[in-house]
């Protein structure tokens, strides 16, 4: 893939930031009176593999005027060498706009990690591409890859919008866009129609996708076999087969990917993934992590599956790089992978646990 040059960006994102709050020490939610909170969003943790290793990246959002919670954003999104561009929004009162909030635990052994979303109100519903002077972005200062994500584009009627928008202005000027197919059964619910046709334009637009059999199934309305059960060697021949249909359809995609999970335990899962990339498959065979929050693995594995295209990598060293970020993410309270170095996230693929002096 080619890789515009000189971008002030190396990757940008749509994106509705919220908070996440998770108990201490493997605590479930409803007995737990110790919380840990972050700044999140599924578009953000993708950004986090790049910009911890020193390219900067840009989210372009929306924020509540005058939060405390949105001033802990902006301050997280910085010290993650993340820039933020996008309004203040007036609050509205109490009942008005509000960051989201995540509220989720880690689970232990077979307690299964359990995830509540609280997005009333939320201000990124709002999202306008009207908001972000495109032209100055994209045109004069240059961006490498957009990343957008189904959780953004189904979101509302808004998002969708702001998303078509955001696409066209990046392959206008030259950028490279990825797209998380993401489906959420919720988010789609009574707008099938509407999203089905939004997602196709985008996926026509994407240079790189991402998604299980599902989110291709569900999103693109594609046909394929079904997953095959639970094991993960039928899944990689059904995700396949599913995704040659996909190039067909979408033939300026030049990149297909998704990762692949076998929960043994909530501290212990089969990771492995999947990259069809210039007509060739690379596949990283499912091998057991010890997991300290899932949360946010599927994120770190796109990141690091950007840098890579970023790198100009092959496709055998970018999946290897994005399924070692994925792990990453995996063993950190935070829902992101923040690497140290590339070497680090390399150890992590060749299994070298041993101590660095």
């Amino acid at each position: 893939m080619k890789i515009r040059e000189n971008c002030r960006w190396a990757v940008a994102c749509l994106s509705s930031m919220g908070l996440r709050i998770t108990p201490e020490n493997r605590m479930a939610v409803h007995n737990s009176n110790r919380f840990y909170m972050q700044a999140t969003s599924a578009e953000t943790n993708v950004l986090n593999v790049t910009s911890s290793l020193g390219p900067e990246c840009l989210v372009l959002t929306r924020f509540v005027e005058g939060s405390p919670l949105a001033a802990f954003i902006k301050a997280q999104l910085r010290a993650r060498n993340i820039a933020y561009v996008g309004p203040d929004v007036p609050q509205g009162g109490p009942w008005g706009y509000r960051h989201q909030f995540n509220v989720a635990d880690s689970g232990f052994g077979l307690r299964a990690p359990r995830v509540w979303n609280d997005r009333a109100g939320e201000v990124g519903r709002t999202l306008d591409a009207k908001d972000y002077d495109t032209e100055e972005i994209f045109g004069r200062q240059g961006v490498a890859i957009l990343h957008l994500s189904g959780l953004i584009a189904a979101m509302s009627p808004e998002t969708t919008a702001a998303c078509l928008e955001i696409a066209r202005a990046a392959k206008k000027h030259g950028t490279l866009v990825s797209f998380d197919l993401n489906y959420r059964a919720t988010f789609w619910k009574g707008r099938e129609e509407e999203l089905s046709r939004a997602f196709h334009e985008i996926a026509s637009a994407a240079d790189i996708l991402v998604g299980n059999e599902e989110d291709f199934q569900l999103c693109l309305g594609l046909k394929g076999p079904e997953a095959g059960g639970k094991d993960l060697g039928s899944k990689i021949e059904s995700f396949k087969a599913m995704i040659e249909t996909a190039a067909e359809r979408y033939p300026g995609a030049k990149a297909f990917a998704t990762t692949l999970r076998q929960v043994v335990s909530a501290g212990c899962h089969r990771w492995g993934a999947i990259l069809r990339a210039g007509g060739k498959w690379f596949v990283e065979e499912p091998r057991e992590i010890d997991v300290l929050d899932r949360i946010g693995g599927g994120d770190g594995f796109t990141g690091g599956l950007l840098y890579g295209v970023l790198k100009g990598w092959d496709g055998e060293k970018s999946l290897r790089f994005g399924w070692a970020c994925g792990v990453l993410a995996a063993s950190s309270l935070n829902d992101y992978a923040e690497p140290a170095d590339e070497k680090q996230v390399f150890d992590v693929w060749a299994g070298n646990a041993r101590v660095q002096r």
